[in-house]
């Protein structure tokens, strides 16, 4: 997964607006706040919360 420093620290969570953290095993973005998990799709982060699963 092949997300830049710099971009990871201006994305937030949609649901709750807390920073994200990238789990890069699993190639997601979770939420430190809520605690959604986002998809990382051909290293493009798909920010929707209906695409996002619970922990």
């Amino acid at each position: 997964m092949k997300i830049d420093d710099w971009l990871l620290e201006i994305l937030a969570c949609p649901a709750c607006k807390a920073p994200l953290r990238a789990e890069a095993e699993a190639e997601e973005l979770a939420c430190t706040g809520c605690g959604l998990v986002y998809p990382v799709r051909d290293d493009i982060p798909v920010l929707l919360v209906d695409e996002a699963r619970k922990p």
